[in-house]
């Protein structure tokens, strides 16, 4: 996962502190999972739309509204966990159903209404190349649903570290879940924010005109750097709605406890391949986690498109 390489700030700083940067590294480990489809998710949403100059602003407004999240969930998970700890799962499960209805709803909406896409991809250049658009209001809309996005994983990671250190006091559990929500949220929206100006920092690369080794090095990296953006930008826009439906999957299947073991059972058999059974064996659980949450989706979809017609009457000439 692509958190997992920022757990290696920890062994450092583990070194440097007590038992609660012990169960910190603990319980962050336990959530680069999460992490890794908070990172895909989030680029995915901040990556279009936005003029180079705006990128960086949009980025830091999203971090603000991730710290907001974390801020309210941490206590509002450690009231939930002392005072109605059987709300925690359906509460997490109600969140995943969201994110599968949305990847979902996404997907369809660009297959089903391609005139109203290519009429907001139209609105969408235009304001980005008129200097005289409030581009602040115009990018409200991409604020808040990312936003949106990141308070239901947010959410998941906090539950997730509380689990890891459930039995200890309270003091402690506030400690390490303050520690994981900052490194989380300033690991994944620094990435983010590296993603989006990876074009910006190709083209600067270009502009050395040197006739140097060094300087044809740049100029050559640079030129890489630019046609590797929209690659990447199109790979996240795939790995962002899978994302959606694998962690919206994961926390249905997660809340049903009787699917655990068929996903057991399944991945013990696909462990029996020869040569590759073991990495059969691994990706189960996330292939299924993802075909629920495609699945989930799907028929949400499906039914908000139902009672549309059913209650939305057509209008009579």
């Amino acid at each position: 996962m692509a958190g997992a390489s920022l757990l290696t700030l920890l062994d450092d700083i583990a070194m440097l502190l007590d038992d609660i940067a012990v169960l910190s590294k603990v319980a962050a480990k336990k959530t680069a999972g999460v992490l890794g489809d908070d990172l895909a998710v989030n680029a995915e949403q901040l990556s279009g739309g936005i003029r180079a100059d705006r990128e960086l602003p949009v980025v830091w407004a999203v971090f603000k509204g991730s710290m907001l999240n974390k801020a309210m969930l941490v206590p509002i998970a450690l009231l939930l966990s002392y005072f109605l700890p059987m709300l925690i799962m359906p509460l997490l499960m109600l969140g995943g159903a969201y994110l599968c209805y949305e990847g979902f709803e996404k997907v369809w909406h660009n297959f089903t209404d391609k005139a109203a896409v290519e009429a907001h991809k139209a609105k969408l250049k235009s304001a980005l190349q008129d200097p005289n658009i409030d581009l602040k209001s115009f990018e409200k809309d991409k604020i808040k649903g990312a936003i949106r996005t990141d308070f239901i994983l947010s959410a998941e990671i906090i539950i997730i570290a509380l689990g890891t250190i459930a039995d200890k006091d309270i003091s402690t559990q506030i400690s390490v879940l303050v520690f994981v929500a900052i490194l989380m949220t300033v690991g994944v929206y620094g990435l983010v924010a590296c993603i989006v100006k990876i074009d910006d920092g190709g083209l600067a690369l270009i502009q050395d005109k040197s006739a140097s080794i060094w300087g044809k090095f740049k100029r050559a990296l640079g030129r890489l750097m630019i046609g590797f953006a929209p690659k990447l930008m199109k790979f996240l826009a795939v790995a962002g709605t899978a994302a959606m439906w694998l962690v919206g999957g994961s926390l249905i299947t997660h809340g049903i406890h009787a699917t655990q073991a068929y996903i057991t059972a399944v991945a013990d058999f696909m462990a029996t391949a020869p040569f590759i059974g073991n990495i059969l064996s691994s990706i189960t659980p996330l292939t299924i986690d993802l075909i629920v949450g495609f699945c989930l989706g799907a028929l949400l979809v499906f039914i908000e498109v139902m009672i549309r017609k059913i209650v939305v009457k057509p209008k009579h000439a």
